[in-house]
């Protein structure tokens, strides 16, 4: 493969239980490696567990743990849910892993021999909760005099001893790079927020610590630990082998394609991480995808509300699928969503059981029916037949340039005009009448209809691979033509006498009944 493709999660803080927040994440880079790999990319697709820092050692203190067996137990919760969604990641790092601490160390050295990092002594402002300082311009005033950081977070007044990294001198860089590199922060909203923080003046940013033991050793300096998200943001090249930069993954998939990240980080992904790299005479990422928030029947997310969302249960209730699809529909990708059960039920009633499952179920029972279990003659095929088909190819280019821009709810807007025009295609046609009086047109008609679903099924297989592998299954489709390319190979498409199994329903239907306990 000449092709390659690197997108990676953000590191999951193991502080925490995995949530809705960090499966929509997970689930939009798999389905955005799950199509890059149909499409005869070789993919590189990196999830992880952030896991030193001050919040971390305070919480395995709090639950009476030593920090690693506390992020232990944590980091296998995340990769738990990463197998129970069905993400297809590559590689799962930990930054607790030795790989990545000599990862980080190189990094250090290599920006220390460039001389953008000095000794120095802050005294500032710095938010726990963020792992982040900030300047006092930032801040407002809170309860009992408290300093409130623009995340909500409470701030701390730190003076200590600290490394810093000549953020200063990167100002112009970077807003010379991001002019070069128009697409690199995205969406919209988050490139011009980005942007207008660049513009107000860059300061040097403290990169060690000496309060805190749970991190990164700093080398050459005895008592310093790295700032978490120096130590954080090198996890993206450790997976690549670096520092060895001749690593066969590191000369592949570097620079990476897609950092997707939710978009209260990205000032450290789209900022801080491009500066660092380029000091250390590294090519920044491609991309920072900063994407929004869920908040829950209208309601921002927390736990003192009591209104988190479980991934399990919301599995457990839908079906992985319905759940994973929902995801990426129901909001512009990029846009802040709300969860409701009730869209919930919309969607998976509305698109899924009746849009797709009865058009793939009515049309293979037809099949199963009256062309004795085999797949249709396509002998009387007309221009109405070729322009479906044509349609559903048409959906897989719109599809391709929509992923570019990780546009998913379009690609799945584009997908279901093709599934919409399916199904009047069915009513105009009416292969239950034409049975009687053409049964060579109903026929074509049903080939046609067949054809289509396997075109579909295997544009939408990224986002529901498990779903689309049984109707692909029902269609007697070989894993051989399970890519993208397939859905226009002349030699991929359906045969007629193909033997074909008794069709069964994919998307059962849900009451809302079944979620009153939700």
């Amino acid at each position: 493969m000449s092709k390659s493709f690197y997108i990676t999660t953000p590191i999951y803080y193991v502080n925490a239980e995995p949530h809705i927040g960090s499966a929509y994440t997970s689930v939009a880079c798999d389905v955005m490696a799950r199509f890059k790999r149909m499409d005869g990319y070789q993919v590189m697709f990196l999830s992880g567990t952030d896991e030193y820092g001050q919040k971390v050692e305070q919480a395995a203190a709090k639950n009476g743990m030593d920090p690693q067996a506390f992020t232990d137990k944590l980091s296998q919760k995340f990769r738990d849910v990463l197998a129970f969604m069905n993400v297809s990641n590559d590689d799962f790092i930990r930054t607790t892993e030795d790989r990545h601490k000599t990862a980080c160390q190189a990094l250090w050295k290599r920006l220390e021999e460039s001389g953008n990092i000095y000794l120095g002594k802050y005294a500032g402002w710095y938010a726990m909760r963020d792992e982040a300082y900030y300047g006092v311009d930032e801040l407002r005033d809170g309860p009992n005099g408290k300093k409130i950081a623009p995340s909500g977070a409470e701030c701390e007044w730190v003076e200590e001893p600290s490394y810093f990294f000549k953020l200063s001198d990167w100002g112009d860089k970077l807003l010379k790079f991001y002019d070069e590199n128009p697409d690199f922060i995205m969406p919209q909203s988050r490139r011009n927020e980005v942007i207008s923080f660049v513009k107000s003046g860059m300061h040097d940013l403290s990169i060690s610590r000496t309060a805190l033991r749970w991190g990164v050793p700093v080398p050459d300096a005895p008592g310093h630990v790295m700032y978490v998200w120096l130590d954080a943001l090198t996890n993206y090249l450790t997976a690549l082998g670096f520092p060895d930069q001749n690593a066969e993954k590191f000369k592949t998939f570097w620079p990476a394609d897609v950092h997707m990240v939710g978009k209260d980080i990205v000032r450290f992904h789209a900022v801080y991480w491009p500066a660092f790299l380029m000091a250390a005479g590294l090519q920044p990422p491609k991309r920072v995808y900063a994407h929004g928030w869920w908040t829950n029947e209208g309601q921002k997310i927390s736990k003192s509300l009591g209104n988190v969302i479980d991934p399990y249960a919301l599995v457990n209730t839908y079906g992985l699928d319905q759940t994973r699809y929902f995801l990426m529909r129901e909001v512009p990708f990029g846009n802040d969503g709300d969860f409701s059960h009730d869209a919930m039920i919309r969607r998976t009633n509305s698109e899924l059981a009746n849009d797709l499952g009865n058009l793939a179920q009515r049309s293979l029972s037809m099949i199963n029916k009256n062309c004795n279990a085999t797949v249709p003659s396509n002998a009387r095929m007309a221009d109405t037949d070729h322009a479906l088909l044509r349609d559903a190819d048409n959906a897989l280019q719109t599809a391709r340039d929509l992923f570019e821009r990780q546009a998913f709810s379009k690609a799945l807007d584009a997908i279901w005009e093709v599934i919409g025009n399916a199904n009047r295609y069915v009513d105009e046609q009416a292969p239950w009448g034409l049975k009687k009086t053409d049964p060579e047109r109903m026929q074509a008609v049903l080939y046609t209809l067949a054809e289509c679903l396997r075109r579909l099924a295997l544009i939408i297989w990224p986002f529901m691979p498990d779903s689309m592998d049984k109707l692909l299954d029902q269609l007697n489709v070989p894993a051989s033509n399970k890519t993208l390319a397939a859905v226009t190979a002349a030699n991929c498409q359906l045969v007629p006498g193909t033997a074909l199994p008794v069709p069964t329903g994919i998307f059962p239907r849900y009451a809302p009944a079944e979620t009153a306990a939700q």
